[in-house]
């Protein structure tokens, strides 16, 4: 066996590719700690009538303190559909939105990715309590997790057996 070490024009290119629906990996992190257990996944429908479910749900437990999962404005702190909810804007037209999460920043605040904006409360069921985390650009509803930076890519050194004719 030998070990054929290769520079790195050699290396083939190596391309990542997440569904059209995931938002861009950015200076994210997850909005509980410790790294929740994803309870229900992200399932964006064909057509926006049509039912899905456009964020993920995060297991937590009440009283448990929300972050933010960017640097970013808060741009919305109130009640919808009698749960309270928090949404920020984060640079490149990301929306980011928490529920139900009991406000601790008032809107207009700016935010930094980790910093407390709220407490986790019951009444998101069926996993109550959970967090629902949304994203969207713009109109278009994005799978959060695709926010969250995942282990690094590393290439392992390649063993190449000699052919024998």
């Amino acid at each position: 066996m030998r070990l054929i070490t290769l520079t790195p024009a050699a290396l083939c290119t190596v391309f990542l590719t997440a569904p059209s629906t995931a938002a861009p990996i950015g200076d994210f992190d997850w909005p509980l700690q410790p790294r929740p257990a994803v309870v229900r996944p992200f399932d964006n429908p064909e057509h926006d009538w049509l039912p899905g479910h456009r964020g993920v749900d995060l297991a937590g437990s009440d009283g448990q303190s929300v972050l933010s999962a960017g640097d970013g404005i808060v741009v919305f702190a109130g009640t919808v559909a009698d749960k309270p909810v928090i949404s920020i804007d984060h640079p490149g037209g990301l929306r980011t939105t928490y529920e139900p999460v009991s406000a601790a920043v008032p809107v207009g605040r700016r935010v930094t990715r980790g910093a407390p904006i709220g407490i986790l409360r019951p009444g998101h069921p069926p996993c109550s309590p959970c967090l629902h985390w949304g994203v969207r650009r713009e109109r278009e509803y994005l799978d959060p997790l695709g926010l969250i930076r995942h282990a690094p890519v590393r290439l392992k050194p390649l063993i190449i057996e000699p052919q024998h004719a």
